[in-house]
């Protein structure tokens, strides 16, 4: 489904990504960097060729390490070239000679960077293509020759790579503009070199390398977002990072790997992107891998131009026969093949075809599998629905600020966090493992998504380290509080009891949790009923200081066991079978592709180990190794397969956990003034009329007044275009008043918002429809009773028939 992404539309039908530009930049190295080009390639090819006769394949890796660090820059190949000098001194002084370790490529290639990079330079340094101490002896002379030239040529300070770069941050006006730039590079030593030199020339540079732990990547993140215009990056920066709020990006070199270059496109060009992606790709052409790129991207932008878009990039494959981009390098280094012969691999698919091919490869995901849209639709209008609304973050994040000592300031419609003091960032380890590491500022923050992302400011919301680590400060510091219980005051004049909040957890088979919810009980003084509430219907309430609540302590009429066995019975088996019906369709989905696919893989190594020992019958020479790498493979395959079913048996396996009291508190019965106050009878006479008039119109209402979920009314229409109403009725007429969880929810839903209002209930209804109240109306906020107060609401109403 990644293969799409470039045509993916939101359910409004916009683009959900922007377009995104790549350019090839061509150059050509200077006299200088060519003879160390050539005597480097040179004696790679010479003991690539001579390792692979004698089947030394841990050597011919090592050797295209240093080919790669060859067209990384002067510096990387200079470091590593010294690197192997002395170590391979080192052990011709002992007399030994290493040619082989034990190594698989394949392995190597999905080890974490830092990983990686320790036993690539484990080959690098000490494997060898020498028999002999005296080959070896030859091969330490040619280095250090070699090293000699490396130095010269960084020490002149010449490199064109290097000035290509800067022509590209001129043309792009980096120096006297705030745009931010990416720059992608295979080498550790390089991007220290780019640091240097970007710091040199006066930009403030931040990097992110596989050596650096997580908290460490965090702040590079941070960094770059809030102060740092560059950010120097090894594949690392690659993985897990999100860098909407940059939209230009170098390649210094270019991996072998195409899809570590689609990876690193993935970084910037995502969701939440509001700016044409500008991506620019240096490639060498009067080198030997430069000329098979600059073929490569020749033949990807013809088939782009035919496409309309940038996908061509996910399917490099697609317009190679056969051959990996890798291996066209290999022949090339190695001069197994001449360079026409190797090029004329990319014209053997004409251009025609490969966009045919490219095209069925991008649709495959969607021919194989059945997309049930109804579904996601309902998922994503339930998701709207009960989404936790900004401005309650907003004014949580407020509060909870002031009661820690965390300095804020408003500036341009964000938030700016100046001082995070060290009790809020000093977070345990879990914390910061799950969430990441809270910075000691936020210089642009919104707690609003949509306006985050159009003003490349930081979006604050649950799962963010500063919200999360906020959270946790506070239920630490208020627990012992929260334990004691409130009184809250109930202006509408209905609720005269207790609300009981639990958190309710279902667990699966392998202990983990499926889902947690937040639980309300109403449980009535007199009658003793037991009823779910919305846990929203907090805002509702007016909170009574301590004096005011004196005369009303909380009491439990009824044991806490029969209320934890209603939650039990009535709240959580319900949630329970909720998750399990997910669980199960995502089961379903796994064993169909997860199951299926690792059965075909593991047949594809079945007939890979057959063919092999078939042609080994027939007198071919397979290295032993190669056999025992597949077989492997295959056991380690079949362990994943096992190690799936297993998974997939627990995931539907589910179990409510015991509910976790919270909290309590007292609902005292306030009243309300005037014609504002609650009549059961007048207010089902509205309800009636709204139900009655949205059957009229040819839509479906569903009454869900008794949810407190901010409206009354859920209707919709054979179209599938929702309202959601809230219903005021008055005997005569007069203002009416909102609540501030119906305002909030006005303000969330906007044009699907409506506001039907009744007047001259007692006598004759008349109906009037508002829609989107939020905007179209200026209430006032009566603090006194937690309300909106709605005055000049029938001027901006439509009387409805």
């Amino acid at each position: 489904m990644r293969r799409l992404k470039e045509d993916l539309k939101d359910f409004e039908r916009a683009p959900l990504f922007p377009p995104r530009k790549v350019e090839t930049v061509k150059y050509y190295l200077s006299n200088d960097e060519k003879r160390l080009y050539n005597g480097v390639t040179e004696y790679v090819e010479k003991h690539f060729n001579r390792a692979l006769e004698n089947e030394k394949h841990n050597v011919t890796f090592a050797l295209t390490i240093l080919q790669r660090r060859l067209a990384s820059s002067a510096r990387a190949i200079r470091k590593s070239l010294e690197r192997r000098y002395e170590r391979l001194k080192e052990l011709y002084e002992k007399g030994q000679l290493i040619q082989e370790v034990g190594y698989d490529e394949e392995y190597l290639e999905d080890l974490e960077e830092k990983e990686r990079w320790k036993k690539e330079e484990e080959l690098l340094e000490k494997l060898t293509s020498a028999e002999t101490l005296e080959e070896l002896k030859e091969e330490i002379k040619k280095l250090e020759e070699l090293g000699s030239l490396a130095r010269e040529v960084e020490k002149k300070e010449i490199e064109t790579k290097l000035n290509e770069l800067k022509k590209v941050m001129d043309a792009e006006k980096l120096q006297k503009s705030e745009i931010k730039l990416l720059i992608f590079t295979e080498s550790k030593d390089t991007l220290e070199y780019l640091v240097e030199k970007l710091r040199k020339w006066g930009y403030s540079v931040t990097f992110i390398h596989g050596g650096m732990n997580l908290d460490q990547r965090i702040k590079a993140e941070n960094d770059f977002r809030n102060q740092a215009q560059i950010m120097v990056s090894t594949e690392a920066g690659g993985e897990g990072i999100n860098l909407q709020f940059c939209w230009l990006m170098v390649n210094y070199d270019i991996p072998w790997n195409p899809n570590r270059l689609e990876q690193r496109m993935g970084r910037v060009h995502r969701y939440g992107q509001q700016h044409e992606v500008h991506i620019y790709n240096l490639v060498a052409v009067d080198t030997r891998e430069g000329r098979i790129l600059e073929k490569l991207f020749e033949k990807l932008s013809r088939i782009r131009e035919h496409l309309g878009s940038d996908r061509v990039f996910d399917v490099v494959g697609e317009v190679l026969v056969g051959r990996s981009l890798k291996d066209l390098i290999v022949d090339a280094i190695a001069n197994r093949r001449t360079m026409e012969e190797i090029l004329k691999d990319f014209e053997r698919i004409p251009d025609e075809v490969a966009i045919g091919k490219v095209k069925e490869a991008s649709l495959e995901a969607l021919a194989t599998r059945h997309i049930d849209l109804t579904r996601i639709l309902g998922e994503q209008r339930r998701a709207r629905e009960n989404r936790l609304v900004p401005e309650y973050i907003e004014e949580f994040f407020k509060r909870s600020a002031k009661a820690l000592g965390i300095a804020m300031k408003r500036q341009d419609g964000f938030w700016h966090v100046t001082s995070v003091p060290f009790e809020i960032r000093n977070q345990p380890y879990d914390l910061k493992a799950k969430f990441g590491e809270v910075q000691r500022e936020y210089s642009k923050v919104s707690f609003d998504k949509e306006k985050a992302f159009k003003g490349q400011a930081e979006f604050v919301a649950m799962g963010h380290p500063l919200l999360e680590a906020v959270v946790s400060a506070i239920l630490t510091r208020y627990d012992r509080i929260a334990g004691e219980g409130a009184t809250f005051l109930d202006p509408a004049g209905k609720k005269d009891g207790i609300i009981w909040f639990f958190e309710g957890e279902i667990k699966d088979g392998k202990n983990i949790t499926a889902g947690k919810r937040l639980f309300a009980v109403y449980q009535e003084i007199n009658e003793q009923a037991l009823s779910f509430v919305n846990p929203a219907i907090l805002w509702d309430l007016k909170p009574l200081n301590k004096e005011q609540s004196q005369a009303s302590e909380l009491s439990c009429p009824s044991d806490a066991d029969t209320i934890k066995s209603f939650l039990v019975t009535e709240g959580l088996e319900n949630y329970k079978k909720e998750l399990l019906e997910r669980r199960q369709r995502d089961a379903g989905v796994k064993k169909k592709y997860g199951i299926r696919s690792l059965e075909s893989t593991i047949l594809d190594s079945d007939a890979k180990i057959s063919d092999y020992e078939t042609r080994r019958m027939k007198g071919e020479n397979i290295p032993e190794a190669t056999i025992q790498n597949e077989v492997r493979r295959r056991e380690d395959l079949e362990r994943k397969k096992q190690r799936l079913l297993k998974e997939i048996e627990a995931e539907v396996h589910l179990y409510a956990t015991e509910p976790t009291i919270i909290g309590a508190v007292r609902v005292l019965p306030g009243k309300m003034q005037g014609e504002m106050i609650a009549d059961e009878e007048i207010e089902q006479v509205g309800m009636e009329v709204a139900l009655e008039y949205e059957k009229r119109q040819g839509r479906e209402p569903e009454d869900v007044h008794l949810e407190n979920l901010g409206y009354d009314i859920r209707s919709r229409d054979e179209m599938e275009n929702y309202r959601y109403i809230e219903v005021k009725a008055r005997a005569r007429e007069g203002a009416v008043a909102l609540t501030p969880n119906e305002w909030l929810m006005a303000k969330r839903l906007k044009e699907e918002y409506w506001l039907y209002v009744i007047v001259n209930t007692a006598t004759h209804p008349e109906l009037y429809v508002i829609q989107n109240p939020a905007t179209h109306l200026k209430p006032e906020e009566e603090v006194s009773i937690v309300r909106y107060i709605v005055k000049d609401w029938k001027n901006k109403s439509e009387r409805a028939n």
